[in-house]
């Protein structure tokens, strides 16, 4: 199957309510645990496939072990794989391109991309956020851009998730005239506030499952439900509780 057709048969699957569900991996041993498990797509975590090879989060594994490890992920599976690259590992429009393009190499076909500035509490400007999207479109017409927004998770107070919708707003709609197709807002879990987004916003929406679930983000009209670092959190406290365990 080519990446073309790859790429877009993973597109089809974001369906309004009917949400494709990505149960996050970290290797190529998870991918091929959860692609036996029935799973339609794969889908890295930037924190657990960092942390599984001995590093922190928020591009400190060195981008030329990440890209190792996706093209592993994708060697290992005969299902779309799209990766977290957090921040695309650079600022600049051109080197962005290139590190996607090195992405797209791997047989990635979807990646996610944040508008945080990695290792700080600032957020990129809207336009140049914009402008970093386009740059990530550009290495491949066809690869499955999931902008991700981290207003809702820097702000922890979930009282002030209403006041921050208008500039959400203004950020999907940005990001989707940039090339993005889809927009994630982890740290929402106000359901009429997600509703909100499903109906309002240009792009179908990825909501990360931390204290939702699958039905209720069904109905509010979420596309992506995706689980991130929680998986591989479960199962490492699992494999610390049956060491303790053991006489």
């Amino acid at each position: 199957m080519s990446y073309e057709t790859r790429a877009q048969a993973f597109a089809a699957l974001h369906q309004p309510g009917d949400p494709i569900v990505l149960y996050n991996i970290w290797d190529a041993g998870s991918a091929r645990a959860i692609a036996g498990a029935g799973a339609k797509a794969i889908a890295t975590g930037s924190h657990p496939l960092a942390g599984a090879q001995g590093y922190e989060d928020g591009e400190q594994i060195p981008l030329d072990r990440l890209l190792e490890t996706a093209e592993q992920i994708v060697g290992a599976v005969d299902l779309p794989v799209t990766v977290d690259f957090e921040g695309g590992y650079a600022r600049a429009p051109e080197a962005l391109t290139q590190n996607v393009t090195r992405l797209v190499a791997t047989g990635a076909i979807g990646l996610n991309f944040e508008d945080q500035i990695v290792g700080t509490a600032e957020f990129y400007p809207i336009a140049e956020q914009a402008t970093r999207v386009a740059a990530v479109r550009a290495a491949h017409k066809d690869l499955f851009i999931n902008a991700r927004t981290d207003l809702f998770l820097k702000e922890k107070d979930a009282s002030k998730h209403a006041a921050l919708m208008p500039e959400v707003l203004e950020r999907a709609a940005a990001y989707a005239e940039a090339g993005g197709s889809s927009i994630f807002v982890p740290g929402l879990r106000d359901l009429d506030l997600i509703a909100r987004i499903c109906s309002d916003c240009p792009l179908p929406v990825n909501a990360f499952m931390r204290g939702l679930t699958l039905a209720e983000v069904r109905e509010a009209g979420v596309a992506r439900a995706s689980y991130g670092p929680l998986p591989h959190a479960q199962l490492m406290a699992v494999l610390a509780e049956q060491f303790q365990a053991l006489e």
